[in-house]
């Protein structure tokens, strides 16, 4: 998905984040604590529920959080070179998306979340954080945060597709923990963490099913105070990088990567068939009843799949 070459990206709408100081990051493990920590936050897991399983700790050096998007970072035609004003245009997708969207069809009031850049290591309100965990969303700041540099592991780790959609996709997951969070359904993960039909599964499966509400929108939502949209129209490609993602952080996919094996009562994000199904089920919709997952008899069948 490209965006229009002429859409201005808001001087505002990031911050960014250096190495953090002021206390811990628990890692413990060696290499075993880090995947550990792939696996749990990858694509929008909750730091602070997971750091406290480990001990240990490595300081982490002095934090530098900066107001403001990168100087480079100021046109669609930026958004289409660089990465982390990618990112940052997405999130004004997202958020003209889902001000319409949200009240109309939820109606709960569209609030933005924070968006924090960052590179190296990060600290949040959910704890401290490196660029090991990959992005995720802190529900006690409201913010999105974002390693750019994950996105190339996305592709050389993992084996997704490296095309824009599958970027963007990334961004709308986190984005759709935030809706959560709006709708007070965040907290969900946390009394049930793990298996293939916890609650825990069921949020991550929903924010999939969010991203693709986005997708829906995304290139007929009039970017605010303009006619246009910020994005050109999708096409099967752009479906095909976003399913890439999704399929690439899967459970299934990061386990048989990480041990050999494939365990689904330690799942925490579902299946990437099963995310790739609930992403479509939002994308064809554009209803969020359709992302219903809490209340879903088979995850396999999203109501937007049958």
């Amino acid at each position: 998905m490209t965006f229009d070459d002429g859409a201005r990206i808001d001087p505002g709408r990031a911050s960014s984040g250096g190495p953090g100081r002021g206390g811990k990051l628990a890692l413990g493990g060696g290499a075993g604590g880090l995947i550990v920590l792939v696996i749990a936050l990858l694509m929008g897991g909750d730091p602070g529920s997971v750091l406290g399983q480990f001990t240990g700790a490595q300081d982490l050096g002095q934090t530098e959080v900066a107001a403001g998007t990168p100087g480079h970072c100021r046109t669609g035609a930026d958004a289409n070179t660089y990465v982390d004003c990618r990112v940052v245009l997405t999130a004004q997708s997202l958020d003209a998306v889902w001000t319409e969207q949200l009240p109309n069809q939820a109606g709960v009031a569209y609030e933005p979340p924070g968006l924090n850049l960052f590179t190296g290591s990060v600290s949040t309100g959910c704890g401290y954080a490196t660029s090991e965990v990959g992005p995720f969303y802190c529900p006690a700041d409201r913010t999105a945060y974002f390693d750019v540099g994950f996105f190339q592991e996305l592709v050389d780790r993992f084996g997704a597709a490296g095309g824009p959609l599958a970027q963007e996709y990334v961004v709308a997951h986190e984005f759709g923990h935030h809706i959560q969070t709006l709708l007070g359904d965040i907290g969900r993960a946390q009394q049930d963490p793990q298996g293939p039909e916890s609650a825990a599964v069921r949020t991550e499966l929903q924010a999939d099913c969010y991203a693709g509400i986005w997708a829906h929108y995304a290139d007929r939502t009039p970017a605010p105070g303009s006619n246009s949209p910020l994005l050109q129209p999708l096409d099967d490609a752009d479906i095909r990088d976003a399913l890439s993602a999704a399929a690439a952080v899967g459970d299934d996919r990061i386990q048989q990567a990480a041990h050999g094996r494939v365990n689904p009562e330690a799942w925490t994000h579902g299946a990437g068939e099963q995310r790739q199904k609930w992403f479509l089920a939002g994308y064809r919709t554009g209803e969020v009843r359709s992302c219903d997952t809490y209340s879903s008899t088979d995850l396999n069948s999203p109501d937007g799949m049958r």
